[in-house]
């Protein structure tokens, strides 16, 4: 009983790792699954594939650590946020594919809501802003655009989750319909100031309150697995949206420091403790995680498109054939020539939020090639890093300008990315030891609550950090060179 199974079900693909008594990883699964883009702006994907995928790893790994189920405490789970599926109470078929967090097709509705004077309502509640990136308008979508949905979920035949709900529901045999705080807080259906569903927000989207799932901390009870699903029974202790689970992991317990993820978009939370701060520079208000019924609270900003941006440079211009080729181009780049790459494929998240524009490239020369767009891709990152940082130093006074900033993510593996990043912050950069940040803090929730884990003291003084990388770019350039990316980003979005 000395192993904790963390199940990590992201946005392309679902892994599992067996994490023994030290916190130390045993084995490792991982599937990827299918994208579906059936429209212009619209991602989804089949629930069938999520959940699959993840009892597949899940299995995968307990055998790879040479392991039975009876071998394993609890499970810990983190998943992609905000993706949003829907199902029958009674038969457990999705009336859907899964809307991705991703996806686009509510931003009509979101700008309405704004135009009707709705923003400050949904903010002063949930912390969120009005933007299709969230569940709340994914689900009102769906139960107008699926034919009966309405009507089924007012009787009460569907039921409502982000992913983690969906894979309980699924893990437990339909036993529990359940998430956490940090889950719920991404609804955009969530009160963060009184921990609970808002029944003001639920009706403005005509959204029936009993689809909702029961709300729990981070570490708490979430049922147990079905006991033929992997041998025998084991309990759900631990759950947190991906992002909650890489700062748990980074072990940010303290106001004032800060992780930044770089997967496939980036995600930058800044730990405010048990206040919530109000941001008027359009980032989030979020649950940084939810201990024994108190909550702790986060600033936190979105970048679209990051590792997305490296995977452009391969499939969409073939540019590369892997994403380990970025960092050599980047270096034999032409020093003379500055491109700057705008990534806003999708539009422009925090501290724009804007979902129109486009991306853009700025500074092309006859001698501009694959080195120079790999060097602009690399820090295309880094420039909207920064961008978040200076709104939460804005935000936040008490403490932003001395935030610890630690990383993760698979693009955290280039030292030039990070060498860039810490150069044009101005600011040291701090990359873990243990990349699995992410399955770690799902990992550590759940061995905490089994009594198998130290808590938050001991887990903080176990973090290492494998590097630190401290600025050596010129005070001078570092201006000149974000002023740039300021100007690039103005003429973007004024197209």
């Amino acid at each position: 009983m000395g192993h904790i199974l963390a199940i990590d079900q992201g946005t392309t693909s679902s892994r599992a790792i067996i994490f023994d008594g030290e916190m130390k990883v045993c084995a490792v699964a991982q599937q990827e699954f299918a994208q579906h883009y059936p429209a212009s702006g619209w991602v989804e994907h089949d629930p069938a594939d999520l959940w699959s995928s993840t009892a597949a790893t899940a299995r995968a790994a307990i055998e790879r650590a040479g392991l039975r189920a009876g071998d394993i405490a609890a499970i810990g789970l983190t998943n992609q946020r905000e993706t949003t599926v829907v199902w029958d109470r009674e038969t457990g078929a999705p009336i859907h594919n899964a809307i991705v967090w991703q996806d686009r097709r509510t931003a009509g509705m979101c700008r309405r809501l704004r135009d009707e004077g709705h923003e400050a309502l949904i903010t002063g509640r949930t912390g969120l802003l009005p933007d299709s990136y969230f569940s709340g308008t994914k689900l009102a979508w769906l139960l107008e655009n699926v034919e009966g949905a309405r009507a089924r979920a007012r009787r009460g035949e569907l039921l409502f989750g982000t992913v983690d709900t969906w894979l309980i529901w699924k893990l437990t045999g339909g036993a529990a319909h359940v998430t956490d705080a940090t889950n719920a807080a991404r609804t955009m259906l969530y009160d963060i100031h009184k921990g609970c569903w808002s029944d003001e927000i639920c009706a403005l989207l005509d959204i029936p309150m009993q689809m909702l799932p029961e709300l729990r901390d981070c570490a708490d009870d979430f049922g147990e697995t079905r006991a033929d699903l992997f041998g025998h029974p084991v309990p759900i202790l631990g759950v947190a949206g991906d992002q909650q689970a890489a700062t748990i992991g980074q072990a940010c317990f303290r106001p004032g420091m800060m992780k930044s993820t770089y997967g496939t978009g980036c995600f930058a939370l800044l730990n405010t403790g048990d206040v919530p701060v109000t941001s008027h520079n359009r980032l989030l208000t979020t649950i940084a995680y939810q201990l024994d019924g108190r909550p702790t609270y986060a600033l936190e900003g979105s970048i679209f498109v990051a590792g997305a941006v490296v995977q452009w440079l391969r499939d969409g211009l073939g540019l590369i054939r892997d994403a380990g080729e970025t960092q050599g181009l980047a270096e034999r780049a032409d020093p003379g020539q500055r491109l700057i790459l705008v990534p806003a494929f999708t539009g422009l998240g925090a501290p724009y939020w804007n979902a129109d524009c486009r991306g853009a490239i700025f500074g092309l020369t006859r001698n501009s090639g694959p080195a120079e767009f790999a060097r602009a891709a690399l820090e295309s990152v880094g420039f909207q890093t920064r961008d978040l940082l200076e709104a939460m130093r804005a935000d936040w006074e008490a403490g932003a300008d001395e935030a610890v900033l630690r990383v993760d993510g698979g693009m955290v593996a280039s030292d030039w990315a990070m060498q860039f990043l810490a150069d044009i912050l101005g600011a040291p950069v701090d990359r873990p030891a243990l990349h699995e940040t992410t399955a770690l803090g799902a990992a550590w929730l759940a061995g905490m609550r089994a009594g198998l884990y130290p808590g938050q003291q001991g887990f903080a003084r176990a973090w290492k950090c494998e590097r630190q990388f401290t600025p050596e770019m010129d005070a001078k350039e570092r201006v000149e060179r974000y002023t740039a990316w300021q100007r690039a980003v103005k003429a973007t979005l004024s197209v």
